[in-house]
């Protein structure tokens, strides 16, 4: 029922910033937890960070944690994800999902929707 999809993925320099976003279809955010996920090549799964319905609780896994930060705009059944001071090991392709949950899970398979995926490379 919800699609999602992913956009501003690209390619930056080390250090370099941006923003990604997750845009719902079929069903509003508004009573979603959204995450993202990223998978680099010959790697597994790696849990990014998460975000309730309301943008009042995140959580953030250990490797982007200080340099991404999550928002999200209702009205616009939008989530954003900043990524700040980016590093080569950033380098993935990064799917949002969504559950509708009341709280946030870093679970990859609690999610029941999940986007296309979009590609971030950082070079050194």
């Amino acid at each position: 029922q919800v699609q999602l999809g992913e956009s501003g993925g690209g390619l930056v320099q080390a250090g370099g910033s941006l923003r990604l976003s997750c845009t719902a279809s079929g069903r509003t955010f508004s009573n979603y937890a959204v995450g993202w996920f990223r998978q680099a090549p010959g790697k597994e799964r790696e849990f990014v960070a998460t975000i309730n319905w309301s943008g009042s609780m995140t959580y953030y896994g250990d490797s982007v944690k200080g340099r991404f930060t999550l928002s999200r705009d209702n009205a616009k059944n939008t989530v954003y994800l900043q990524m700040n001071t980016l590093k080569p090991e950033d380098t993935a392709i990064y799917t949002c999902a969504a559950v509708a949950i009341s709280w946030i899970t870093t679970t990859a398979r609690d999610y029941d929707y999940w986007g296309q995926g979009t590609q971030v490379t950082v070079s050194s």
